[in-house]
């Protein structure tokens, strides 16, 4: 299938809606029918700010997390839609993708470009 990788950088801290974004992230993009997405804590890393941010032991609030999604180009539109409407402001990545399944019933998937 084509679509495209989608994922957010969100600080462990922000919240939206009495609860934190990346939690909220996952559950409406669950609602929508996406049909998965995960949420990865960063070691460390910078953004437009240029301030280094690394995880401490006792200290999450400045953490950040990954939320990824692979989606259809509809699904990416429909979630960055929602984002918009609910006026949460999140820096994003949108790549193209080609993704699948290898399921053992079913014939071997052809490489990208066969």
């Amino acid at each position: 299938m084509q679509g495209s990788f989608l994922r957010f950088y969100v600080h462990q801290g922000h919240k939206v809606h009495h609860g934190v974004v990346w939690e909220w992230l996952l559950i409406q993009a669950n609602k929508m029918g996406i049909r998965g997405g995960s949420a990865f804590r960063a070691m460390a890393g910078f953004g437009r700010h240029h301030k280094m941010v690394e995880t401490r032991l006792f200290d999450t609030s400045a953490q950040v997390i990954e939320v990824e999604f692979v989606v259809t180009d509809d699904e990416a539109q429909r979630l960055l839609d929602l984002l918009h409407r609910e006026r949460i402001a999140l820096f994003y990545a949108y790549i193209p993708a080609h993704f699948g399944v290898v399921d053992q019933d079913m014939p071997p998937p052809k490489a990208v470009g066969e």
